[in-house]
C-alpha cells in the first residue's frame, strides 16, 4: 500500500485526504493527536512523503519508524543511559541540536516530555512545516497536552506566554482514533486561529459523525464540512500550491458544522 492510499485508509475519503496533503505541501505546522495504537505515527510516515524533495528534513525519533524517501532527510534516534548511568541522548538534546543542521522542516516521532518547548520554538522560528505526535483525546486536549509538556522544561513560565507560543507555532490538529470495530480513521481536523483572551482559539475544519455499526459491526459515519475556509488558504497562495477553494464549503449532501469555536 503506497502513502496515498494509507492516508485516503485513515481519513476515510478523498476529501479530508485531499485537504491534508493541501496543508503539508503548503508548509503548515501539523499536531497529529491520539490515543494509544490509534495511528499517529502511521499517519505521520503518509504525511511526511508529501513533503516537497527539495526540502532539507530532520526527524527525531526513540526508534527509527519514519521511512522518508526524500534524498535530504537527517535521521537522529535518542540513546539510553549505559550501566554506568551516563551517555543518555534525549528528544530534547536532539531537537536542540536539529536546530543548527539547517533544517527547512523537522519533524518529531512524539513529543512527551520538555522537547514540546523546543518543537513550538522551532515552529515559530521560521521552520515551517514542521510535524509531530501526541497523546490526547481530542484537538482542545491536545492543546492542553502541549501546555503541559512545555511546564515539563523546566522553565517557570506564565501561561499565557506558553498559550501564546502554542497558537502562534501550531496551525493544524488532525484527530485520529481507534474506533470500537479497530478501524483507525481520522475524526477531526482542527485549525488555530489565535487568542481569545487568555484562550486559544479553534475552528474545526472536519469532523467524521459516527452513526452507529452495520450488520457487520463496522462502523458508520459520515464526514461533515466545516462550510468555513481555513485561516491558512492565504498560505496556499503564497507558496502556489494549487487549492480548490469549495474543499471545505458545504456541498448538496454534505451536512455543515458551522464555524466552532471551542473553548
Amino acid at each position: 500500500m503506497n502513502r496515498i492510499e494509507t492516508l485516503v485508509l485513515l481519513a476515510g475519503t478523498e476529501l479530508p485526504s485531499r485537504a491534508i496533503r493541501t496543508q503539508i505541501a503548503s508548509a503548515v505546522n501539523v499536531i497529529v493527536s491520539g490515543g494509544t495504537g490509534s495511528g499517529k505515527t502511521t499517519l505521520l510516515n503518509s504525511l511526511s512523503s508529501f513533503i516537497p524533495k527539495s526540502d532539507r528534513i530532520v526527524t527525531v525519533e526513540d526508534a527509527a519508524e519514519l521511512k522518508l524517501d526524500q534524498p535530504h532527510v537527517v535521521r537522529l534516534e535518542s540513546r539510553p543511559a549505559n550501566l554506568e548511568g551516563k551517555g543518555a541522548i534525549s528528544i530534547r538534546d536532539l531537537v536542540r541540536n536539529s536546530l543548527r543542521m539547517r533544517p527547512d522542516r523537522i519533524v518529531v516521532g512524539e513529543c512527551r516530555s520538555g522537547e514540546a518547548l523546543d518543537m513550538l520554538q522551532a515552529m515559530n522560528t521560521g521552520h515551517d512545516g514542521s510535524m509531530t505526535t501526541i497523546h490526547a483525546n481530542t484537538p482542545r486536549d491536545a492543546c492542553a497536552r502541549v501546555e503541559t509538556l512545555v511546564l515539563m522544561a523546566g522553565f517557570d513560565l506564565p501561561v499565557r506566554a506558553i498559550r501564546e507560543q502554542i497558537a502562534g507555532a501550531i496551525d493544524v490538529i488532525v484527530q485520529v482514533a481507534r474506533l470500537r470495530d479497530g478501524s483507525r480513521k481520522v475524526t477531526a481536523i482542527s485549525e488555530l486561529v489565535g487568542m481569545e483572551g487568555e484562550v486559544v482559539t479553534m475552528q474545526e475544519l472536519v469532523r467524521f459523525e459516527q452513526q452507529g455499526l452495520d450488520a457487520q459491526g463496522t462502523v458508520k459515519g459520515e464526514f461533515v464540512m466545516s462550510g468555513v475556509q481555513p485561516a491558512c488558504l492565504r498560505r496556499f497562495e503564497e507558496v502556489g500550491v494549487a487549492f480548490d477553494a469549495g474543499l471545505f464549503s458545504t456541498a448538496p449532501g454534505r451536512k455543515a458544522v458551522g464555524t466552532t469555536w471551542l473553548r
